[in-house]
């Protein structure tokens, strides 16, 4: 009977930590589920940098889940240091396009890793990129990492959403 016990508390035991690992293995499934999506204007912060930096802003689109998705920025520079032109972002600085191939979510932010096309400055063909985005509206964050290069930019038009 004493055995019959024992059998029945292990068997016990084996079913309780079942159900306790069950939902944690579903939570670490949930996270390949995000959806991280975004569209915007960015500023780069610091310009173009050096002594008399020139702003440039971004437009920027994106979306990924754990299929992958795509990732799309443009870096517009003004025509002009100075005086006429100056307030006219038109020159395609940078363009980057590409496909997201990983996302990785924690909390408010997503970090999606891809390969992309880039014309411009830091040009080149099936180039690694990092864009770390932060979930919300102007004034939230988005990094992306390509070509040796590290733009830090703050989202001055749009939304990033992180689900």
């Amino acid at each position: 009977m004493l055995s019959k016990l024992r059998l029945f508390g292990a068997l016990l035991a084996l079913a309780l930590i079942a159900s306790v690992s069950g939902p944690a293995a579903a939570s670490a499934e949930g996270t390949s589920h995000a959806q991280v999506s975004g569209a915007g204007r960015t500023i780069i912060e610091g310009g173009t940098g050096g002594s008399s930096p020139l702003p440039v802003f971004t437009v920027l689109a994106f979306h990924a889940n754990a299929q992958g998705g795509d990732f799309e920025c443009m870096a517009l520079a003004p025509a002009a240091a100075t005086g006429d032109g100056s307030g006219r972002f038109e020159v395609n600085a940078m363009y980057v396009t590409g496909n997201v191939t990983s996302v990785v979510v924690s909390g408010h932010t997503a970090v999606l890793h891809g390969t992309a096309t880039v014309t411009g400055l830091g040009a080149g063909h099936n180039l690694p990129f990092t864009a770390t985005v932060r979930a919300g509206g102007p004034g939230t964050t988005v990094t992306l990492e390509i070509s040796g290069l590290t733009f830090h930019e703050i989202l001055v038009e749009g939304q990033i959403n992180i689900s």
